[in-house]
């Protein structure tokens, strides 16, 4: 396994930059943002990608020996608006991952909101097979992470549907693949354990990420959480500040045969607000994972 991280965490600076820091830190792989611009999460600009940029990235990666591990564009594809050009781009973040030897790009399922979820999952019956053709053509995979994005409803339901182990079976199903974030299952009441070990040869990429659990406030909102918009009864943290043991998760991927990039997935406000702050919040994560990966 490798050790890398999402860049997201890092939208005002320079791919470049946060390569080098990468390398010199130990990371082995980078998860690259490629939202479309004015979207600042762009370190891949794949809405403009050509020869100049295909070949700017290379050099990036090759002047610092990490690897590519996927291009990350976590957006609704089922949105009922903007799903045709949410899809649209995830093509072009496909052809940007096959010219840089990319092997996987990362997006949601999503959901419509104003439709049922057996109506939403019809509908992505229909919308991915051809995404994953498209992909699978030029030999990438499109993975899913498993987060809930709650926010995506208007009352707080799962925007995203692939929270749960009996969704991802159902989207194997469709040849998507599973981009395994650990932190998601803590928050809904699922071993981040027990439930990955059936499917680790599903799963094409990982996302470390933490949840800290805040004490007394599950009784003061309950499983489902706030409607008042206070915070919470979970916050998400670097690895090493909250509850998951990443002993027992990296173990388990190792013994179902993962042998792909582990990706800090650094959403930990504790450890934003400048670049110096979430290098900081990156340096924890890879003091937790490190031996784990490489052992």
């Amino acid at each position: 396994m490798k050790l890398g991280f999402l860049t997201a965490c890092l939208p005002g600076d320079d791919l470049a930059d946060i390569a080098r820091w990468a390398a010199d830190q130990g990371f082995e792989a980078l998860e690259v943002a490629g939202w479309p611009s004015p979207d600042d999460r762009n370190h891949i600009r794949v809405d403009t990608f050509d020869q100049a940029e295909q070949e700017r990235v290379g050099r990036i990666f090759a002047e610092t020996g990490l690897a590519l591990s996927s291009i990350a564009y976590y957006e609704n594809n089922l949105h009922p608006q903007a799903g045709e050009q949410v899809n649209a781009h995830l093509r072009r973040c496909v052809d940007a991952a096959a010219a840089l030897g990319c092997p996987t790009v990362g997006t949601f399922v999503g959901r419509d909101p104003g439709l049922s979820v057996r109506d939403n999952l019809d509908r992505a019956a229909r919308v991915f097979p051809p995404l994953v053709a498209y992909a699978r053509d030029r030999g990438v995979e499109i993975v899913i992470e498993n987060c809930v994005m709650k926010s995506w409803h208007p009352d707080g339901y799962p925007g995203n549907l692939a929270y749960s182990p009996e969704l991802w079976e159902w989207m194997f199903t469709l040849g998507l693949k599973l981009n395994y974030d650990p932190s998601h299952l803590v928050a809904l009441g699922i071993d981040p354990v027990a439930a990955a070990m059936p499917y680790v040869s599903e799963i094409a990429h990982v996302q470390a990420k933490d949840t800290e659990i805040l004490p007394g406030t599950i009784n003061r909102f309950g499983f489902y959480g706030p409607i008042s918009g206070e915070k919470g009864w979970y916050r998400f943290r670097v690895p090493g500040l909250g509850q998951i043991d990443w002993r027992m998760v990296i173990g388990a991927l190792r013994e179902g045969g993962y042998d792909g990039v582990v990706s800090v997935e650094h959403e930990d406000h504790v450890h934003s607000g400048s670049t110096e702050r979430v290098q900081t919040g990156l340096g924890i994560a890879y003091g937790t994972l490190r031996h784990l990966v490489r052992g």
